[in-house]
């Protein structure tokens, strides 16, 4: 649910001193090099160079394509958006980030590529997030750190993206945290989505907390992890009733994911973190906001997050499509999957990736790929909303 909790809890700041320290060591070591000039085989090669050839790879070129990173003016502050997309004629489909403050603008590059085939992709940095906690203070965001005013934000946003591209519809994806605003927002207005497609969903946030530490603890015991017993008895009864602190969430989360809770065989979100620093999308600068990003939007959001209860909230009127990772603990599959069973929609469907936990769409990005476009782009085409298909002939 908090999809970067117990990396900031725990590593935060480590991490950010030891990207300082090895940003300071390149530096030192790497000669000054023009944008076009070649890497120098014998040194390392610098984050600006791999960023170079990450972004010449996806350039976006074709005349009727749009790649930018646009600073909107919503909800009385700045807010960054990353718009990508082959053909402004496909339907636009809006990331709801999850965290809070979690963005997935920098680490997109990893698997949002051949979205862009068949979707204009729209990457968002929420309020208190990313390129957006950097581009305005504190003071200005905190009045609107809260669920009501950022469902507000998103609501500016479609209606931005709608007009601009001529939409009358487009798509929600709500990712994590980011369901949270995707059911706020798809019951509000139903009548400007496609569909809502919850990836991760959030459901009750207390009934999260207590089925994803059973579940470490019930893997800590099988296994015989003296420490993990150790640690997750400590904090019961788990969550309780009192108020929730980062660091119990700190501890859940990190044997949660040491058990593929969140990224399904891995014991931890290096992998992710890793990517995020070679990011073309984002700046020295932007990658060390993350961090701080989140941990000042945790002390308006952990809360409201956690007292998120979707448990009678099942009746939408726009179709609904619901992912889930089959081994999801950080937004426990079996809490969506219930949820869904009493969900009525025009039409609803529920998907579940079998190798996957909580970041599907990074630890499976063909199947969830193929599902975008056969469970989702339908809605579209069957509208008129998407550039013409390739041209095929049998001989």
């Amino acid at each position: 649910m908090a999809l970067r909790l117990l990396r900031n809890t725990l590593v935060g700041l480590l991490t950010l001193f030891a990207g300082l320290a090895t940003s300071l060591a390149l530096a030192a070591t790497s000669p000054p090099t023009s944008v076009a000039s070649a890497p120098d085989a014998t040194r390392p090669m610098s984050r600006e160079q791999v960023t170079r050839i990450l972004d010449s790879n996806r350039q976006i070129l074709l005349p009727q394509g749009v790649n930018e990173q646009v600073k909107l003016r919503i909800g009385g502050i700045d807010q960054w958006v990353s718009i990508r997309g082959k053909d402004k004629r496909n339907p636009v489909l809006l990331f709801l980030h999850g965290g809070p403050a979690a963005p997935a603008m920098p680490e997109a590059y990893t698997f949002q590529t051949p979205w862009e085939d068949y979707f204009t992709v729209v990457q968002w940095d929420q309020r208190g997030a990313g390129k957006t906690w950097r581009a305005n203070t504190e003071q200005a965001m905190t009045p609107g750190m809260n669920v009501a005013s950022m469902t507000d934000d998103a609501a500016q946003l479609v209606q931005y993206l709608r007009t601009r591209f001529g939409k009358q519809k487009i798509f929600l994806l709500g990712h994590s945290w980011g369901s949270i605003l995707g059911v706020e927002l798809a019951q509000r207005h139903p009548e400007w989505f496609y569909a809502y497609i919850s990836t991760g969903q959030v459901v009750n946030g207390r009934r999260n907390e207590e089925v994803g530490y059973n579940f470490a603890l019930r893997q800590a015991r099988a296994e015989g992890n003296a420490t993990a017993i150790r640690e997750l008895e400590a904090m019961a009864p788990y969550p309780g009733t009192g108020k929730m602190s980062l660091e119990r969430i700190g501890m859940r989360s990190k044997w949660e994911m040491y058990y593929g809770g969140l990224a399904w065989g891995r014991k931890d979100y290096q992998f992710d973190v890793d990517a995020e620093e070679l990011s073309p999308d984002y700046s020295r600068a932007d990658l060390d906001a993350i961090d701080k990003g989140s941990l000042y939007s945790l002390g308006y959001l952990l809360e409201p997050m956690l007292a998120s209860n979707f448990d009678q909230v099942t009746h939408f009127g726009c179709p609904v499509i619901v992912y889930v990772g089959a081994h999801d603990y950080t937004t426990p599959h079996e809490l969506a999957e219930e949820w869904f069973s009493h969900i009525t929609a025009p039409s609803k469907r529920l998907v579940s990736f079998a190798d996957s936990a909580h970041m599907m769409m990074q630890e499976q990005p063909g199947r969830f790929l193929v599902h975008l476009i056969t469970d989702a782009l339908p809605f579209a085409q069957q509208a008129g909303d998407a550039a013409p298909a390739e041209v095929v002939r049998d001989h």
